[in-house]
């Protein structure tokens, strides 16, 4: 409880969250958080380094208009790492940001099935398809070309076009049926770098296959993808992808599931008590980011260790210059 002790600051602001549904608009939102940023003075001291906000989409930072003025140094998690986001600048950073899993769904992740419609992995010999890619095309060329792939070979990639809704919308239960029924879950890249896809690969089983150049991983420094996962440029999608695939032994698709196997633990937010969760990963990545000392243009320090302001006030008498509204 005692701020002065502690490595890091968790904010925890959803803005894209605040945006949809907190009646917010963008002017609105930068000017509460400019206010709320000016309510820490432990920001202050360290100039945002050694706080931590979530971001969860790509173009969550970008929500905070100003975000590059105030909070250009702090510590972001993103599952957005391709470092694009549709913007002039990213608000990504390799050397200071922490990727993070995207959230699955429970029933899925658990390893005791907690209902009778919990889909299961099957065999690999029982598998129909060596491919498949269940997403919605979005105009993405990566996806057109899967499609149309899907379309010259159908006993190969199954790769249906889905929706949000009618006929083409598939049920939770029924989605995970098909995507267990492939050797291979293929993820291209959509919208962003990355998809939901690439993580529930790992609980049904199927060997998932990256065909997205852009995109950023979690946990690299812990996990060798090379040894459960595949990377496939996505220039080189066509009858070439699945004619490799195929020559793939099952032996060796076994091993890489094993190795999955293994590893899958760490894309959930389980409870720390499991021991291996994505939160453990998290904590891994931002122990990495923890620094002694903190220093920033606004602090400065005298002979006797005590931190001061540009006017020599010790921290613990700084005012708190907005009143938030």
């Amino acid at each position: 409880m005692e701020k002065e002790d502690a490595q890091l600051f968790f904010v925890p602001t959803y803005v894209k969250c605040v945006r949809m549904f907190g009646g917010l608009n963008d002017k609105e939102i930068n000017h509460t958080f400019v206010q709320m940023l000016q309510q820490m003075p432990h920001f202050r001291r360290s100039g945002g380094r050694d706080h931590v906000f979530l971001f969860p989409s790509g173009a969550g930072a970008h929500l905070f208009k100003d975000w590059e003025k105030y909070i250009n140094q702090s510590i972001f998690l993103t599952p957005e790492g391709d470092r694009t986001d549709k913007r002039g600048t990213s608000a990504f950073n390799t050397w200071k940001d922490v990727l993070i899993p995207g959230n699955l769904d429970d029933s899925i992740t658990s390893v005791v099935p907690a209902a009778e419609d919990t889909v299961r992995p099957i065999p690999l010999s029982s598998r129909k398809y060596i491919a498949n890619f269940l997403g919605r095309a979005q105009g993405k060329a990566g996806r057109l070309k899967l499609l149309k792939l899907a379309q010259m070979f159908p006993q190969k990639l199954e790769a249906p076009e889905l929706a949000f809704s009618g006929l083409k919308k598939l049920g939770r239960k029924e989605y995970f049926e098909h995507l267990r029924n492939a050797k291979f879950c293929l993820a291209p890249r959509g919208e962003s770098s990355w998809t939901l896809r690439f993580y529930e690969s790992f609980f049904v089983e199927c060997v998932p296959v990256i065909l997205s150049d852009e995109m950023e991983l979690p946990f690299q420094n812990v996990l060798d993808y090379r040894e459960f996962s595949i990377k496939w440029p996505s220039s080189r999608i066509s009858k070439e992808l699945l004619d490799y695939l195929e020559s793939i032994p099952d032996a060796e698709t076994e091993r890489m599931l094993a190795n999955g196997r293994k590893i899958r633990c760490l894309f959930v937010y389980g409870p720390e008590s499991e021991g291996c969760t994505a939160m453990i990963g998290i904590l891994w990545e931002l122990q990495r980011k923890v620094r002694l000392f903190h220093q920033s243009k606004e602090t400065f320090w005298l002979h006797n260790r005590t931190l001061v302001n540009r006017d020599l006030f010790p921290m613990e008498s700084w005012s708190l210059p907005v009143q938030l509204p």
